[in-house]
């Protein structure tokens, strides 16, 4: 079971809201959010209801201001909770294809990768197949820029994880 409580103010002041499932449309319950507090679980919090606009993902924590979690903005609309597992005994598998519908040259990935191209000489995902487990797609490399929450499916088109443009810059996998 998780647990994230958003605040409106900077520094987890002024109205609050506790959830502890996930939520398309958390507008009723906050206007803005400038802070939050993860007490348990990993969550994939969304700028925009049902799950659209900017990801970001929060694991336990404490975030006073939303530049703490790369925040473009004080926005967020909707979460969902993102079940982690140990990287002991958890598995992680997904292949990556740089065509749309799983066409090129497939790699195989079971490990984090800080840079797709310093490790594969690849810059563009057009289509994956994941397994295994639930990933995080980095616009940049060293996990920068946009997320993208991959989770076990498959992704024939960059547009189905929610992106426009088919860069990624580095992949890591959700654990403990």
């Amino acid at each position: 079971m998780g647990k994230i409580i958003f605040f409106e103010d900077r520094n987890f002041q002024g109205r609050s809201y506790e959830c502890s499932v996930e939520c398309s449309d958390l507008h009723s319950h906050f206007s803005r959010c400038n802070s939050i507090r993860v007490d348990s679980g990993g969550w994939m919090v969304y700028e925009r209801s049902n799950y659209m606009g900017y990801q970001y993902f929060l694991k336990r924590g404490e975030y006073p201001d939303y530049q703490r979690w790369m925040g473009f903005n004080d926005c967020v609309r909707s979460c969902r909770m993102i079940p982690m597992v140990s990287s002991h005994h958890g598995s992680h598998k997904m292949i990556i294809y740089p065509r749309p519908d799983f066409g090129g040259e497939s790699v195989e990935l079971t490990e984090d990768c800080p840079s797709l191209y310093e490790r594969f000489h690849i810059t563009d995902i057009n289509s994956c197949n994941v397994t295994d487990g639930f990933w995080i797609f980095y616009e940049h490399p060293h996990y920068r820029g946009r997320q993208y929450l991959i989770r076990p499916n498959e992704y024939r088109r960059f547009t189905e994880w929610g992106s426009m443009s088919s860069r990624v810059g580095s992949i890591k996998r959700i654990t403990l």
